[in-house]
């Protein structure tokens, strides 16, 4: 049984929107007849992701913008509005675990880690907000279990990390008056071809893939995009009317249920 999540015709902005998880946000979203705005920094990617979703017979759309940018961030909302006329949704998604740690790393490299990993988050969902608040539309922030569990050697993207998981919570207090609900999805090991770049690095991917898989508890798999997309849209639509400044991780189990009880 298919249940209409109501997104008929949303715009709705998606970071990092042509690879990953963004991609698969943007790819779910069209299924569900919404209109994704997938805004990242490579045209070539972009218009691929966008000619992709088309060739299902769903309407994308793509703004190049380098969102380490404050004006590239203001330029992608002001296209997206005079493109459509509106914005019902964000979803700020794009980032990367740059491996900025204390010990090895330095108060410059950390403050550009916070830009590419936090900072687009603020700004994409202040230059959105006056359309939001008209639409009483959502903000779904997609973070990282490094926020709650730590993983050594990376204290930007953690601290990054921790921070959109505070202004999740933040923003969902200040916006309740507009109507705006504001939620996080909280991802730990999901399989993206950035995770596959990184696995090629290592002596032995597979073994090194079958060792994190049997800490996951629930099927002892990585979580897909899809299902992290799946609960963004969710999220996004009426269906969770009365959901807001919640953490909701889609992650099997691997954050909260005892890994022990599985790892090797």
């Amino acid at each position: 049984m298919h249940v209409d999540l109501q997104l008929k015709d949303k715009v709705i902005l998606v970071t990092g929107g042509a690879k990953g998880i963004g991609l698969g946000v943007a790819e779910v979203l069209a299924s569900e007849g919404a209109i994704p705005v997938i805004v990242g920094r490579n045209s070539n990617d972009n218009a691929a992701a966008v000619k992709s979703i088309e060739a299902t017979g769903h309407q994308a759309w793509s703004v190049v913008a380098e969102l380490n940018r404050t004006e590239d961030c203001r330029r992608a909302v002001d296209a997206t509005v005079e493109k459509f006329g509106r914005i019902e949704g964000l979803v700020n998604n794009a980032g990367i675990n740059d491996g900025v740690s204390l010990e090895n790393g330095d108060t410059e490299r950390f403050l550009v880690s916070l830009r590419k990993n936090l900072v687009h988050y603020y700004e994409m969902a202040q230059f959105a907000l006056p359309e939001l608040k008209k639409s009483r539309g959502s903000i779904v922030n997609v973070g990282s279990k490094v926020a709650e569990t730590g993983q050594g050697a990376t204290s930007a993207y953690a601290a990054a990390n921790g921070g959109r998981n505070a202004l999740t919570r933040e923003w969902a207090i200040e916006l309740e008056k507009y109507g705006i609900r504001v939620n996080a999805v909280i991802v730990a090991e999901c399989w993206t071809p950035m995770y596959a770049t990184w696995l090629a690095t290592v002596p032995n991917p597979e073994e090194t893939r079958r060792k994190v898989e049997s800490r996951i508890p629930f099927g002892q798999r990585m979580t897909t995009c899809t299902e992290i997309a799946n609960m963004v849209a969710f999220l996004l639509s009426e269906c969770s009317s009365h959901t807001t400044g919640q953490l909701i991780h889609v992650d099997g189990g691997y954050v909260h249920l005892d890994r022990s009880c599985h790892a090797e």
